[in-house]
């Protein structure tokens, strides 16, 4: 290996891109079920919650694109909560997300985009294995370097958002549009508060990913320009879309409807055009889905590089290596085949609450990083600063907490069995750091 760094060819439209296509997966298109069941059939306060969490999910990637404008390094979150809180817990930081995180959900969206081929095709026995050959053929495409990963990010972004589009429009032009969208609030007998608290954390998880597209920086040619831009605006754009789709769902049918399906956009397109708009919606799916696996091993595969850049991690050396095609092929090997693991469960849920808890923990700590550094390093040039400084930050913070403590109340053992596996780095760090010194 002549080279062992990665070269820095990525602009601000391949981290838009990332970002749009890593978030926008499954959670539009299943979401609304539960979302609509929290508040007994009613639609308002479902509406109501898509524009809060983007309000909050804006608020957090403003405040942590002032650490990727500062700490413009490949790892992302990793890096900064190591040059924030240490090596110890950034190296726990970054042990969670690649054994856990990014193999997880990388399985997951591998299982959803392998049952919408099973809903197309009808066979039932090809699901595992077409999930796990999505995974490694998208980590081997991956592997043929970063520009690879990029264009199949930027197609597969282009065409799930032309089929949201398609969706909308579809929605609302052949939609009667004579069900309520803001009322009633809840049903009769539901209370808003718990029913906000279920609302929220489902569409959390519709958000989630956003903060991945920081382990790019390394690789961005002008990261404390373009990547706060990317994170806002990317941000900002899948907002508007998530809130527009699901009023234009509600134009076709009634929330009480949706509760009820296990595939909300497909009622709708079967309503308006039929057995074949559900297929096509369903092919739209799948694309949709396969852009976002691509996301999570493209951006996954770059936190377990630059955590083997760390000497606590057994194997660094090897995992750390950088192929003839300028990728970190031996880190997309290993995730490759970690999240073709995971992905034999066969589980979407399981997976999704098993992985998202313990990242969660991560991103707090990032909120609080913002704060912390302002106050250590007040004169440090800062290219970006977020905005409304310490509000957004403290809003971010809540939200944060708010996603921790409802997932420890009502998912106790998933989110202890994350912090478990958190936790289990602690002795891996210990043992490396003993044969280091």
């Amino acid at each position: 290996m002549e080279n062992n760094s990665l070269q820095k060819n990525l602009g601000f439209g391949a981290a838009l891109s990332t970002l749009v296509g890593g978030v926008i997966g499954s959670g539009v298109f299943f979401k609304p079920q539960a979302i609509y069941t929290a508040t007994g059939g009613a639609p308002g306060l479902g509406i109501m919650g898509w524009v809060l969490a983007g309000i909050i999910t804006i608020a957090a990637g403003l405040t942590v694109a002032e650490l990727a404008a500062v700490i413009p390094k490949t790892g992302g979150m990793m890096i900064y909560i190591k040059e924030i809180y240490g090596d110890k817990i950034g190296f726990i930081s970054g042990w969670i997300q690649t054994v856990l995180f990014f193999p997880g959900l990388t399985a997951a969206l591998g299982v959803v985009f392998a049952d919408q081929f099973v809903v197309l095709s009808g066979m039932t026995s090809l699901k595992i294995p077409v999930a796990i050959f999505t995974i490694l053929v998208l980590s081997y495409l991956n592997s043929l370097g970063s520009k690879s990963g990029s264009i199949i990010q930027n197609i597969s972004t282009i065409c799930k958002i032309i089929v949201l589009i398609a969706v909308i429009v579809l929605g609302f032009v052949l939609g009667k549009g004579n069900n309520p969208i803001l009322s009633p609030v809840v049903a009769e007998g539901v209370s808003p508060v718990s029913s906000m608290g279920k609302i929220l954390i489902a569409i959390f998880f519709a958000f989630d990913g956003w903060i991945n597209v920081t382990a790019l920086a390394g690789e961005m040619k002008n990261p404390g320009k373009d990547l706060p831009k990317a994170i806002v605006g990317g941000i900002s754009l899948v907002a508007a879309i998530y809130l527009i789709i699901n009023v234009s769902f509600l134009w076709v049918v009634p929330a009480d409807v949706l509760a009820n399906s296990v595939s909300p956009a497909t009622t709708v397109v079967n309503t308006i055009l039929g057995p074949v708009g559900g297929k096509i919606i369903g092919i739209g799916i799948m694309i949709s889905v396969f852009g976002a696996t691509n996301a999570y091993i493209f951006t996954g595969s770059r936190v377990l590089y630059a955590l083997a850049q760390d000497p606590h991690l057994p194997k660094g050396e090897y995992l750390s290596q950088i192929n003839k095609n300028d990728a970190p092929g031996k880190a997309l090997l290993a995730m490759g085949i970690l999240s073709s693991l995971f992905a034999l469960s066969g589980q979407f849920n399981l997976l999704t609450d098993f992985a998202v808890f313990s990242v969660w923990i991560c991103i707090v700590l990032c909120f609080f990083g913002v704060i912390i550094m302002r106050k250590k390093q007040p004169d440090l040039e800062r290219s970006y600063k977020v905005p409304l400084y310490p509000i957004t930050p403290i809003i971010a913070i809540i939200s944060g907490l708010f996603v921790l403590g409802n997932q420890l109340f009502t998912s106790t053992l998933l989110a202890c069995g994350g912090i478990v596996i958190m936790l289990l780095g602690l002795p891996v760090y210990s043992y490396m750091d003993k044969k280091v010194k």
